[in-house]
């Protein structure tokens, strides 16, 4: 049987942590010190900005950029629980907004006013942290929330009596005024480690609201547990077989936590000591890889396609080599191609953490009761994904669209980076029309070229292509402008980028990025004259 663990690497310059289920990675995580996420910390913060015309404003919480809160997320003192409605994710997680349309944001705030928020995504791209003042600490098996009086319980737990004695149990125990959401293993979990729980949490809160007394705005009051213990904390349960860290200090570090809270569970907690890297033994580095890669394989010989765009991502499904078995007609070939598309799109959205909008293209299907057996198969495979998906059906021309909740940067953004070569464009101009580009260039600036010979520096490959199928282009241009040509090689050269020597009235010679430089300062490697 496929074993479900919790995989910790933690002993070199950053921290990753994977949750593999049934033998299959479906979540990675890293964090690394100096660009640790803020999700979950406390600030006090202070008003920049109020922006009426977009019912926001801009708050000054200590980091690089102003985070983002909007009316709807700010608490109002004296909210009745009927006044007041929670946004509960499957598990019991999400921040609560107020129902119905929210106040002005001008008679919310005030510009150089101090607020407590809490941050709930991430800056993303060139976007600022979005914070809510509706603050909610999360424990192992609640969630407290000091500005909200209510109770919710995780609508996974299904047995009536336990829900019944989960809120008894914590409305004895709530302040006045304040609420608690009773998360899903709270329903294997004792009165007593409840409890615990929720005192821990009461605490922790009394702590925040002392320091938020005697600090100036902006201050982090509070900052939520690193990657690792937050991992192990959400995710530790029965169905997971063990935690295996490689680091001691780390190792020891889980233990003492997992004790301390999950006292039934500290013997799953395990130190890694074989010689082959942590994630090399378990597969992950090659899944990382698969992850990044913009074509994922499936198993039948089809393929999925993804192009992430700043606020897009589209999903293409390729039948690629899959011609289907005897006896099948192609409808029945390309839905079963689409079913085990929609559980691998499900499974890759997952582990690569996209958010926002996206567009997924099945292959086209005539049978709308097949395109119906694809969507449910895509809405199961959903659900085990923590982030909240909203899907449309199947359009005819078989596209789906749905939204997956955005709270911190893709994988793809968080280990790559722009192409130098392309600059992020994804493609180059061939040598062939870069060559052209030289050509025009001379046509239209020789006379403003001065000396008796034109010369030209270029990256290898345009070079060689100049001297050579295209040299004829060349000598017609020497006959236009009556003046040679003489054509170097620069291997440092990007293949857009090349030199028209010559003094240029207020123009330096042509980079690939459609600005002037002065002269190449390297030497050629070849040359030739035309």
């Amino acid at each position: 049987m496929a074993q479900s663990v919790i995989v910790v690497n933690a002993d070199g310059p950053e921290k990753r942590v994977a949750l593999i289920e049934n033998g299959i990675l479906s979540e990675l995580y890293v964090e690394r010190e100096r660009a640790r996420g803020t999700v979950g910390n406390v600030y006090r913060g202070k008003v920049l900005r109020v922006l009426p015309g977009m019912q926001a404003a801009f708050v000054d919480i200590g980091e690089e950029k102003a985070a983002f809160l909007y009316a709807g997320d700010i608490a109002k003192k004296g909210k009745s629980e009927d006044e007041e409605k929670l946004r509960v994710s499957r598990d019991g997680v999400s921040p609560p907004r107020r129902s119905g349309k929210p106040d002005p944001i001008a008679e919310l705030v005030k510009p150089g006013q101090e607020i407590l928020v809490q941050v709930v995504k991430d800056p993303i791209s060139n976007k600022g942290a979005r914070i809510t003042s509706y603050v909610s600490l999360p424990g192992r098996n609640v969630v407290f929330m000091p500005t909200v009086s209510h109770i919710g319980i995780s609508r996974r737990i299904e047995k009536e009596r336990d829900r019944r004695r989960l809120r008894k149990l914590v409305d004895q125990m709530r302040p006045k005024g304040a609420g608690f959401i009773v998360r899903t293993v709270a329903e294997n979990a004792t009165n007593g480690q409840v409890r615990a729980d929720m005192d821990y949490l009461l605490r922790l809160w009394s702590n925040i609201r002392a320091n938020e007394r005697i600090h100036r705005a902006p201050v982090m009051l509070y900052r939520d547990l690193d990657l690792t213990l937050r991992v192990v904390r959400d995710n530790l349960s029965p169905e997971l077989d063990r935690v295996i860290c490689d680091d001691r200090v780390q190792h020891d570090r889980l233990k003492r936590f997992v004790e301390t809270f999950m006292p039934d569970y500290a013997d799953k907690i395990e130190l890694y000591q074989r010689g082959e890297p942590i994630f090399d033994g378990y597969g992950i580095e090659l899944e990382i890889d698969r992850a990044l890669e913009r074509k994922v394989g499936l198993k039948s010989g089809g393929s999925l396609i993804f192009d992430q765009g700043e606020a897009l991502t589209a999903v293409d499904v390729n039948t690629g080599k899959f011609v289907g078995s005897k006896g099948r007609t192609l409808e029945e070939t390309i839905t079963q191609t689409n079913l085990e598309a929609a559980e691998e799109v499900a499974d890759q959205l997952r582990l690569r953490n996209v958010g926002g909008l996206i567009i997924i293209d099945f292959i086209d299907m005539d049978k709308e009761s097949n395109r119906r057996k694809v969507y449910r198969k895509l809405q199961d495979a959903l659900r085990k994904d923590r982030a909240k998906a909203h899907i449309t059906k199947i359009s005819e021309m078989g596209l789906v669209e749905m939204s997956r909740k955005r709270t911190r940067e893709s994988l793809g953004r968080m280990l790559t980076a722009s192409c130098k070569q392309c600059n992020g464009k994804g493609y180059t101009k061939s040598p062939s029309t870069v060559a052209y580009e030289i050509l025009r260039e001379i046509r239209r600036d020789a006379a403003h070229i001065a000396g008796e010979n034109i010369a030209v520096y270029a990256n290898p490959e345009v070079s060689d292509l100049m001297r050579g199928a295209e040299s004829i282009a060349v000598d017609d241009t020497v006959k236009r402008v009556h003046r040679a040509i003489e054509i170097h090689s620069r291997k440092n050269f990007h293949v857009e980028q090349f030199e028209v020597k010559g003094k240029v009235p207020g123009k330096g010679p042509r980079r690939r990025d459609g600005k002037r430089s002065d002269a190449a300062d390297s030497e050629d490697d070849a040359s030739a004259s035309a």
